[in-house]
């Protein structure tokens, strides 16, 4: 049976954990969670913990020790979805900034057009954000323009973090050579997965900033995705990428 696993890393999302995870349960296509949590203060995980009785088997929990960070959480998650051989593994925001329904189209564009690594692109069809100021937008705008420039690849939303991926794509990727643990691990999964030769294809999605919780953004981490897309680029000079053919499901 194939598993679609969707995994979302949360720090004190109370408000919104618990309709994320009915939201993503009442899609037609049948999706499993995993939750990756940073022990947060406001108690995220007794919640998921609670559900888990009513949702046995599709309903997953990683509890970590402290604030570790986005790419950490990811890499576990991913190592997890490996481990359970999960077909087709989804990156997601808990906070409705990505709308649980384009999951179907993400995994679409996987399963039935042959990605290897399909994006909820932002700006693939114009710019497609809702409630951010426009301060916010131009700074994520023309990040992902420094990055095609740097990069080279043809992305439009680079640092976009509503992704599937097949599970071949991860396990080809050495996930413990991937440094940059901010945004910019969303740049570096991308580029190293397009690097080994991975179709890359992105889906037009619109992004809705959250209205429960607060963000977790901040200068340091814009500060780490600029300087630390430069040092992966000049790394990648020096590093051996096996090509890998694109496989239709």
């Amino acid at each position: 049976m194939e598993i679609n696993l969707v995994i979302i890393p949360t720090y004190n999302e109370k408000e919104n954990i618990e309709r994320m995870i009915r939201k993503v349960f009442s899609l037609s296509t049948p999706f499993e969670i995993l939750i990756i949590d940073d022990n947060s203060p406001d108690k995220t995980a007794e919640i998921v913990k609670k559900l888990q009785l009513e949702f046995d088997g599709r309903l997953h929990l990683l509890e970590r020790e402290g604030k570790l960070g986005l790419g950490t959480a990811y890499l576990s998650g991913f190592r997890y979805a490996i481990e359970h051989k999960a077909d087709f593994i989804f990156e997601m925001d808990c906070d409705f900034s990505h709308n649980p329904e384009d999951l179907e189209q993400l995994l679409s564009a996987c399963k039935k057009q042959g990605a290897d690594v399909a994006i909820g692109s932002r700006y693939i069809k114009g710019i497609n954000v809702i409630n951010w100021p426009l301060g916010r937008v131009l700074m994520s705008y023309f990040a992902s323009v420094y990055v095609r420039l740097i990069t080279g690849m043809e992305i439009m939303d680079t640092t976009a973090g509503f992704k599937c991926f097949r599970r071949t794509v991860l396990e080809t990727i050495d996930l413990n050579d991937i440094r940059l643990k901010g945004y910019g691990f969303q740049v570096e999964m991308k580029f190293t997965a397009w690097k080994h030769g991975f179709q890359l294809t992105e889906v037009p999605i619109i992004f809705t900033d959250r209205q429960e919780g607060s963000s977790k953004m901040s200068g340091g981490i814009f500060n780490e995705a600029l300087w630390g897309i430069l040092r992966m680029k000049l790394r990648s000079w020096f590093k051996h990428f096996e090509p890998q053919k694109n496989q239709l499901a």
